[in-house]
């Protein structure tokens, strides 16, 4: 793999986005800690589906669940049918409360992985939050995976997909939730799918200790504490709102904490952990990596230095170019170790 790059300043396009981001998400929270959803979904744009290929991919979308409006949107590389291609099953972040797969920035990103891996990748929904709360979006991620399993009739993927080679990936609070899917997975039995790697990109954890890189003023971009704070708060189920025992030290929130769950006896997948070192959830994200360790589970880990949370959704930043192609030698190498074994 080639040197990864270091940008240790920022370029003046990037730094207006992030203000802009930091602007409009503020905005959207109201003082009393709730969201004000109409406001959200002005600013939240939406890119279409596209049969015809675009710059290489076409992508479609497919119903699961119009009670709960669990959909995915599936981008397909205009490769060889005769081409197996692993799948990347996508979470997108935001906090469990915003976007969706055709929001753009996430439409735009799951189609680079598909091109450069190249991938099927099946961009998923679940239902946000404060509407529906945990565990709707776990639910909703397993969902997924096992209407994938099943669907041999539908077809709701191309032909050369090749559901042996199932990578569960997100970002943020996609990543959390691929995190818990993988666990999910791990103890379903599947018919045809095989979920062999997982992709976290700057994954979503918490705790009641702040970390040194929580309190750093050098951490506020892409991702601020009291954000942080109000959305595990609105991820809380409404039945423990009252409930002492329901902390960012639970399970769900502080993967590797003092309360975390016993992974050692299931058959986790290997795990690729993508972390900025200016990014406030770092030190989280680094004990989840050593934890995987510990727990006996194939883990990897890349770090770019001087990068925020949310950087591989910058185009203009070299580092969010580069993290494609980690993403890509991961899922490669992982594939080729699964066949070799």
């Amino acid at each position: 793999m080639d040197q990864k790059p270091e940008t240790p300043s920022l370029p003046l396009i990037t730094r207006f986005k992030l203000w802009l981001v930091t602007i409009l998400t503020n905005a959207g929270i109201r003082p009393d800690g709730t969201l004000n959803r109409r406001f959200r979904n002005l600013v939240d744009f939406k890119s279409p589906a596209n049969i015809t290929p675009i710059q290489g991919v076409k992508s479609y979308d497919v119903s699961i669940d119009p009670d709960r409006n669990l959909w995915f949107r599936v981008f397909v590389p205009d490769v060889s049918i005769d081409t197996p291609l692993p799948v990347i099953v996508y979470y997108h972040g935001g906090g469990f409360a915003f976007y969706s797969p055709d929001s753009s920035p996430f439409d735009g990103l799951c189609c680079r992985f598909a091109s450069n891996v190249p991938a099927v990748v099946v961009s998923a929904s679940y239902r946000l939050t404060p509407e529906n709360r945990f565990p709707s979006q776990y639910d909703d991620g397993i969902d997924v995976l096992k209407f994938l399993d099943e669907d041999q009739s539908h077809k709701s993927l191309p032909d050369n997909a090749d559901m042996r080679r199932c990578f569960v990936s997100g970002d943020s609070a996609g990543g959390n939730l691929a995190h818990h899917v993988c666990v999910r997975a791990s103890q379903n039995s599947f018919q045809q799918l095989k979920v062999i790697g997982l992709v976290a990109l700057q994954p979503f954890f918490g705790g009641e200790e702040r970390t040194p890189s929580e309190l750093s003023p050098e951490n506020s971009r892409g991702l601020e504490l009291n954000q942080t704070d109000i959305y595990w708060n609105l991820f809380k189920p409404l039945s423990l709102l009252s409930d002492e025992e329901w902390d960012r030290d639970n399970e769900v929130i502080n993967v590797s904490g003092p309360r975390a769950a016993d992974i050692s006896e299931l058959n986790f997948p290997k795990t690729l952990v993508v972390v900025g070192g200016r990014d406030i959830l770092l030190d989280r994200q680094m004990n989840y990596y050593d934890w995987l360790k510990k727990s006996g589970k194939a883990a990897c880990l890349k770090e770019y230095p001087y990068m925020f949370h949310g950087f591989y959704a910058f185009t203009e930043l070299e580092e969010a170019i580069h993290v494609i192609s980690v993403v890509r030698d991961f899922v490669l190498n992982t594939s080729r170790e699964w066949q070799e074994h």
